[in-house]
């Protein structure tokens, strides 16, 4: 039997005839990395290649390592097999995955969202034989609304809480949706601080992309230097003493997973927000059919119930085990996120 030119073991996707990982789960000699989030980018690589836009992102998560970074488009030749890098909106740098070998194509999505979000370089189908998709929301209950929508209601939320003069803490990961939501925000408002894991990353994203000026918060700031602005928090900042000096506050979280009203009591915010870096239901069908792909491999997300109705549209589809998270990661309390703040 003919061996697939990416294989699924226990470290990480496989090109056995180039002899290199695709965002390897366990450390590796060579690994292609599709973006800077700690579920694909993991420290203990011998050598890292990696769009350019995501070399200081990785390098400010994993320290000093050795890497290359590439341009989208450009051809990496190993072991008789090419790969590039293509665009694929999920954050900034963020990269699928394609490998050719004697005509025949593979494309690892990473993690993707087909709306250009106006911060990462907007997502491109790509054509290939085979695609493995992250299904992250597939569901069909999963559909969102027209970035410019969710954003209107946040900059509403925020006007509201600088009326009343309270401060208006937004829960987001610190890599990625903080800065694409610092990107859009209504500034007019009022100012927007930010928690030290948020600003550490603002300030090696800086040097990548154009965003708005924010004000660190440290120990010296006060409660009525907050009142009435915005601060940006991660998720693990929740709940800890941290917030306590942002009294008086309201909570909300921008992420995926507020289309579920569970998930709002669950991380006991008072608002929740739906946007996501990833694809929505109809957005991953749509890039599916768009890449042409005959053979889809479902990897991290609702991969089971995602795979069986692209079987039942005539795919031939299955599904892989991996140790990718999506936007679970959001959820996680991590060392790294907590800053200095």
């Amino acid at each position: 039997m003919k061996r697939p030119l990416l294989e699924f073991t226990d470290k990480g996707i496989y090109c056995a005839r180039a002899d290199v990982y695709l965002d390897p789960w366990k450390p590796v000699k060579k690994a292609l990395i599709s973006h800077g989030h700690s579920d694909h980018s993991r420290w203990g690589h011998g050598q890292y290649i990696t769009h350019k836009r995501n070399v200081p992102i990785i390098r400010h998560r994993l320290g000093e390592i050795r890497v290359t970074g590439v341009d989208w488009g450009e051809a990496v030749r190993v072991g008789g097999v090419t790969f590039s890098f293509h665009p694929a909106g999920h954050i900034i740098g963020s990269s699928q995955i394609r490998a050719e070998y004697k005509g025949e194509v593979w494309v690892f999505s990473g993690d993707y969202k087909s709306e250009d979000d106006g911060l990462a370089t907007p997502y491109e189908p790509v054509r290939c034989h085979t695609f493995i998709t992250e299904c992250t929301f597939g569901l069909p209950a999963f559909s969102w609304r027209p970035q410019h929508e969710v954003i209107d209601q946040i900059n509403t939320w925020w006007a509201r809480a600088h009326a009343e003069g309270r401060t208006a803490v937004l829960f987001a990961y610190s890599l990625g949706k903080a800065q694409r939501l610092l990107s859009l925000l209504d500034t007019s408002i009022g100012e927007v601080y930010t928690h030290g894991a948020i600003e550490n990353m603002n300030e090696v994203l800086r040097e990548v992309v154009p965003l708005p000026p924010t004000r660190r918060i440290t120990r010296e700031t006060g409660k009525k230097q907050l009142a009435g602005n915005l601060v940006l928090a991660p998720p693990s900042a929740h709940g800890s003493p941290w917030i306590r000096k942002m009294v008086p506050f309201e909570t909300a979280a921008a992420s995926g997973w507020m289309a579920f009203r569970g998930a709002r009591r669950r991380r006991a915010v008072d608002r929740g927000f739906v946007l996501s870096d990833h694809c929505d239901w109809e957005g991953l069908l749509q890039s599916i059919r768009a890449t042409g792909a005959e053979r889809v491999i479902c990897t991290h997300g609702y991969s089971e119930i995602f795979a069986r109705y692209l079987k039942e549209q005539g795919y031939d589809a299955r599904t892989e085990a991996t140790q990718y998270e999506g936007e679970a990661l959001e959820m996680k309390s991590t060392e790294s996120e907590e800053g200095d703040a």
